[in-house]
């Protein structure tokens, strides 16, 4: 009876076992897709050039998209502000309404951004 006890005990650590390095194995889906966003936004504190950068952009938000995933707060907003270095105002506007719909705690922000450009101020 003791044996038998023994086994169980021993073949229910195998399974706990077994059953937590499973669950250790994949990571855990991360909220939203990064692909180049943070690097681009450092480049663009270092003053690199803004056609260069709105092409990394485009390209991480096409791989963000096929990967199924959702752009990051703010991915948008600065693709809006690259536009606007460049002067594509309407690529610009789009892209801050994007970034409202997606994140309406952005709006207040997006709307004085699109006010000062409708002023003709820089932003």
């Amino acid at each position: 009876m003791q044996a038998t006890m023994i086994k169980r005990a021993g073949l229910v650590l195998a399974l706990a076992g077994a059953a937590f390095l499973t669950g250790c194995a994949s990571p855990p889906k991360t909220l939203y897709g990064w692909d180049g966003y943070q690097p681009q936004v450092y480049q663009q504190l270092k003053g690199e050039s803004p056609d260069q950068q709105i092409a990394e952009m485009e390209k991480a938000l096409q791989t963000i998209s096929a990967k199924g995933a959702s752009v990051p707060p703010g991915f948008h907003a600065h693709l809006g502000m690259l536009y606007s270095l460049t002067g594509k105002s309407d690529q610009m506007v789009a892209q801050f309404e994007d970034e409202k719909k997606l994140f309406p705690e952005s709006t207040a922000y997006m709307d004085f951004l699109l006010s000062k450009v409708k002023k003709g101020e820089k932003i």
